[in-house]
């Protein structure tokens, strides 16, 4: 018997060993030895090595047929936000794996959209014929020996895999070719581990530049240097249990086409992105993990910058606690040996760019389920200059020449909240743009600081931003991270989480809804504040009119241009934009959340018809002439910039030369409310909301409020004279523009026409024409509107210049 099962045993081997073998015939171990001698051999998930009087990478396989994540980096950018080719950014992530075919050696990359979940093979297999699959990559062999295969694997890291030289020509930066001869193997940034493998490369790219952008980050604009880095990691072992996605629960998904389910079911299924993390006691109510999240701090972060940053990141253990584990969620600092694209560590970066712009948090993920194996967060090091250049316009920092400690106590609030918030989207967690109507109840919102106004009339910035995790953050991380017992209901539960959530007044409304200008939602917004958006507006004008008034030299510290003054007062001037943008979403607006059949949240309503037209009376009251001006004192101090100190894309453009255009600055703002006013979907919701009940205002009734505001008001003299008729030519343009723009549907368009002749016809009459100075004005409108009207589309309107950047106020999220 026991030579029988040994004979057995044989057989079985030899069959395995057969299947496993690369082909009928091997190369000598001389050969495969002769390719490899002067090579430095890099140990690990796949060996690599690297002839360095050759060039070349030779990448030995032993794993045929086996899947495995192949992710593509940059390990160095261009430093552009712009542009956009960050250090540390993400490219590709993918399934992939090696197949031998004939002499070559073929990447291939099989398609996880389309599956069938069965046991049954053939069902499976007709799934994966019917969609196509890619070849990423051919290898030629170069050696063989056992079960191994030597390729020669230089030609497919040292290529664009990035795709910088499409990014380039997108960004309309220059074409770009790029160069193998001047790119090379990166000794410093590659490694090789038990389960992952990792290289880096120089790689470079020739051409001309078209745009100033790329000249201003590179000392030599034909030819661009940065770093590629390929990582090639073990697929995770199938203990991972996915977690269905919901509507309700705030998180990005991984989702496919499941062929297999039943004609009743959906044959779109769908996961949440999650790390994973199980209790080290699943009985427990609380329970350490048995392996916690561990995100990892670049250590290039300067102090204050650092503290601010790990305490941020940190509140998020408040809401893992609240899911029933202890010390689950863990920041460290990344360890000097370490690097940050290594697949073992979840990282936040500190990326300088030559710009202020976006952060963001990316994920690589498993796409079969959805497990979220690396967070990799990237934070750009010029938003807390500009959250602190806001804080000093607000508390005229430099006043008597002392430096008000308050601006670094706003500027690294506001990290420790980005810093949460790009964490967040790590874990998996999308926006959460109605958060801020509840007490600030989710990280993931996009925050204004809260201003307020102290019982001495001073500004106060002791509250701008929150000090912690939000309750509606503790529910996401409940619902995507609890871990269930056997005894509990699993989809009941979570239900029962999500009603729980909504009786309490916490929601979710993510980014469709709250980022159009033309946005229905009334209450989903970015960078709003406050229940009520006419409120919050109204109250953001009185800040804006008591930190304008009291502007000056305080903003400038001693021995600097007065120039500097237009820098801090910009963001000052344009403070309530984007309350606006909240504002005029009530003109036209809906109240909704993603309401599933049988659950507790409230059906969807339009907003009451009083407080739409207090939303335009609100947004009217921000383009007055009084709320416009500027102090003629602070324009006497704001001086042309001097040598070195020439105008930038933060400042504004206008018509008077090299002085501040003052009434330019009130024609942007205004124009900046009536486009938001006139979008073609708020009208067409207008037309249809009065139409299915009149007590709705329509588009007529909203228009004859800001006509009867704008022109039929006591007409105002000099400095306000002129301000006032330069709102209302920029009304009368976005009413042509407006026109101009076929998505506005035929009933719009009749109302806005019927509107435009209305104006003309007010333009020349006694009324109008009998005020000072409005003779030359209403005439001018007058042969404007005409001109127009008899040939509308050929008719080219004078737009106003573009506002200043606003968004992100010091931040970028994704």
């Amino acid at each position: 018997m026991r030579v029988y099962l040994f004979l057995l045993f044989l057989a079985i081997f030899a069959s395995c060993k057969s299947n496993q073998k690369v082909s009928n015939t091997t190369t000598t171990t001389s050969e495969w030895q002769k390719n490899i001698t002067d090579a430095e051999k890099f140990s690990g998930y796949f060996n690599y090595y690297w002839d360095e009087k050759s060039g070349k990478i030779l990448l030995e396989i032993d794993k045929l047929n086996t899947e495995f994540l192949y992710v593509n980096y940059l390990s160095a950018g261009v430093g552009s936000n712009d542009i956009g080719l960050d250090r540390g950014q993400i490219g590709d992530s993918r399934i992939v794996k090696f197949e031998k075919i004939g002499k070559k050696v073929f990447l291939f990359q099989p398609n996880y959209g389309y599956r069938a979940s069965t046991d049954n093979e053939a069902e499976k297999k007709s799934v994966e014929d019917a969609f196509s699959r890619s070849i990423i990559f051919a290898f030629d062999i170069v050696a063989q020996q056992d079960w191994s295969i030597l390729v020669d694997a230089t030609d497919f890291f040292l290529r664009d895999a990035h795709g910088v030289a499409n990014s380039l020509k997108n960004q309309r930066q220059g074409n770009y070719q790029f160069k193998k001869d001047y790119s090379a193997f990166h000794r410093e940034g590659s490694g090789n581990f038990p389960k992952n493998t990792e290289l880096d490369f120089w790689i470079s790219f020739a051409g001309e530049p078209s745009n100033w952008e790329i000249r201003s980050v590179t000392p030599d604009p034909q030819h661009i240097t940065v770093r590629q880095h390929h990582s090639f990691v073990e697929l995770p072992d199938d203990n991972f249990e996915p977690r269905e996605f919901d509507v309700r629960a705030g998180y990005f998904g991984t989702g496919y086409k499941d062929y297999s389910v039943p004609i009743s079911e959906d044959i779109n299924r769908r996961y949440i992105n999650k790390h994973r993390l199980q209790k080290a006691d699943p009985e427990a109510a609380k329970s350490k993990a048995i392996e916690p999240i561990v995100y990892y701090l670049d250590p290039g972060t300067p102090e204050p910058v650092k503290s601010a940053l790990l305490d941020g990141a940190r509140w998020w253990n408040q809401a893992f606690e609240a899911a029933g584990y202890i010390d689950a969620f863990q920041v460290e600092m990344l360890p000097e040996d370490a690097d940050p694209l290594d697949i073992r560590y979840n990282v936040i970066q500190w990326v300088h760019r030559s710009t202020r712009g976006w952060s963001y948090g990316a994920s690589v993920v498993d796409p079969r389920t959805g497990e979220i194996i690396k967070g990799h967060v990237t934070l750009g090091s010029l938003r807390v200059r500009q959250d602190f250049l806001i804080a000093l316009g607000l508390l005229a920092g430099y006043e008597n020449n002392e430096v008000n400690p308050g601006m670094e106590k706003m500027a690294l609030a506001r990290l420790r909240q980005l810093s949460a918030h790009e964490v967040g989207h790590t874990l998996g967690l999308a926006h959460n743009y109605i958060a801020s109507t509840f007490n600030d109840a989710s990280v993931m919102d996009y925050p204004h600081p809260n201003i307020s106004i102290d019982d001495k009339g001073n500004i106060d910035l002791s509250n701008a931003y929150d000090s912690g995790i939000g309750e509606w953050d503790k529910v996401a991380i409940t619902y995507g991270y609890k871990q269930f017992t056997d005894s509990e209901n699993k989809k009941e539960t979570l239900n029962q989480l999500l009603n729980k959530a909504s009786d309490e007044g916490l929601r979710f409304v993510s980014d469709y809804d709250a980022r159009t200008t033309g946005g229905a939602h009334a209450f989903a917004h970015l960078w709003d504040n406050g229940k009520d958006p006419v409120v919050a507006l109204n109250h953001l004008l009185t800040v804006r009119e008591k930190v304008l008034n009291k502007m000056g030299q305080s903003v400038v510290k001693e021995d600097e241009p007065l120039a500097k003054i237009q820098d801090v007062l910009i963001p000052i001037y344009f403070l309530h934009r984007y309350q606006a943008e909240a504002a005029v979403k009530l003109v036209g607006g809906m109240d909704y959340n993603y309401k599933v059949k049988g659950d507790s949240q409230e059906t969807m309503k339009i907003i009451a018809p009083q407080w739409q037209m207090e939303a335009v009376n609100s947004l009217l009251k921000a383009v007055a002439p009084e709320n416009l001006a500027l102090p003629e004192d602070l324009l006497m101090q704001i001086h042309p910039r001097p040598l070195s100190y020439y105008d930038n894309r933060e400042l504004l453009k206008g018509r008077t030369g090299v002085t501040f255009d003052a009434i330019g600055a009130a024609e942007q703002a205004s124009a900046m409310v009536f486009e938001l006013l006139l979008h073609p979907q708020r009208m067409a919701r207008l037309v249809e909301f009065n139409s299915r009940n009149s007590e709705n205002p329509g588009v007529a009734e909203v228009l004859n409020k800001v006509f009867s505001t704008l022109f039929k008001s006591k007409q105002q003299q000099n400095y306000y004279g002129a301000i006032q008729m330069t709102v209302q030519h920029a009304y009368v343009m976005q009413l042509m523009k407006s026109l101009q723009n076929s998505a506005n549907s035929p009933l719009v368009q009749a109302e806005l026409m019927a509107h435009l002749k209305q104006i003309a016809d007010y333009a020349t009459t006694n009324t109008f024409l009998s005020q000072s100075g409005r003779r030359a004005h209403g005439s001018y409108l007058k042969t404007q509107i005409d001109l127009f009207l008899e040939q509308p589309m050929e008719y080219e309107v004078k737009e106003s210049n573009d506002l200043p950047p606003g968004s992100p106020i010091g931040s970028f999220c994704e």
